[in-house]
């Protein structure tokens, strides 16, 4: 039996932990000396409202090695494989600790930690093509193959609405310090190679919803793509964004998604993105 795995960096659309049989390792959300289990004890909704109600800045914390080796030991059966798919390695400790539990368990169960490098809807995609592989019946190193595939070609565009949270997490490269107090610009990120920069700003939403377009136009042109929208707490911007993409791309499946806890804290309330998978 394959079980695959992910973290609360991934952004699956409804339903596609049920129809695809994801399992989610929740990570851990500190407001000051409090912490709730995404998903488990505190979802969207709460999040936002604590954010509304207080003073305190959220911060999150990756699942431990224990956390890790207690979840998976709830979600498998002895000799069951293990396909466990996490958020980059370059911004979280995530992938790190599900190794350390993977090599704890290896007697146990075959557990195949990977790095996505990404994160988000990047990593549904991946979630989904190696459940749809499985059950074609591929073996866990054809569908390892075909993530790695993957991991170098998926584009994660995102807009923030400001700086603010950015600047608090610290997790956003290239955010210089005059680019930083510039709180009214609408900075466009890119995730890439496992780290997420600031590649770009405009001055207003509208163009920086039209520019994440015309970057995912550039990487991809008219080849046949997987496109997701996902959003932090903007329902309106990505419905638009999505429509608009679907105009535009070569597309096989249009998805969306709430952006995840973890990367809402770092990036904002606001943040709208696009993510693009060429399509096999």
């Amino acid at each position: 039996m394959l079980r695959i795995v992910t973290d609360g960096a991934a952004d699956l659309p409804a339903g596609w932990e049920e129809e695809f049989d994801i399992q989610i390792v929740p990570i851990n959300i500190h407001f000051g000396e409090e912490t709730f289990l995404q998903y488990v004890e505190m979802d969207l909704d709460a999040f936002y409202k604590k954010i509304d109600s207080g003073s305190v800045f959220p911060k999150t914390s990756q699942p431990s090695p224990h956390q890790f080796i207690e979840f998976y030991k709830t979600i498998a059966e002895e000799g069951d494989t293990i396909l466990s798919i996490h958020v980059t390695s370059k911004l979280s400790g995530t992938y790190a600790s599900a190794v350390a539990a993977a090599a704890d368990l290896e007697d146990k169960y075959n557990i195949f930690p990977f790095d996505s490098a990404g994160g988000s809807l990047g990593i549904a995609f991946m979630c989904r093509t190696a459940r749809q592989l499985e059950r074609a019946g591929k073996s866990v190193e054809e569908i390892l193959a075909r993530l790695e595939k993957m991991r170098e070609q998926i584009q994660v565009i995102l807009t923030l609405d400001n700086l603010e949270y950015a600047k608090r997490s610290g997790r956003v490269g290239t955010l210089s310090a005059a680019l930083a107090s510039i709180l009214n610009v609408k900075p466009i990120a890119l995730l890439k190679d496992g780290v997420l920069d600031m590649v770009e700003r405009v001055r207003t939403r509208k163009t920086s919803l039209e520019r994440v377009l015309q970057m995912g136009k550039e990487a991809f042109g008219d080849q046949p793509v997987n496109l997701g929208v996902v959003h932090a707490r903007d329902p309106e911007s990505a419905a638009s964004l999505l429509e608009e993409a679907k105009k535009q791309f070569n597309y096989q499946g249009a998805f969306h998604s709430d952006l995840s806890v973890s990367l809402a804290i770092n990036l904002g309330p606001g943040t709208v993105g696009l993510v693009l998978c060429p399509a096999e």
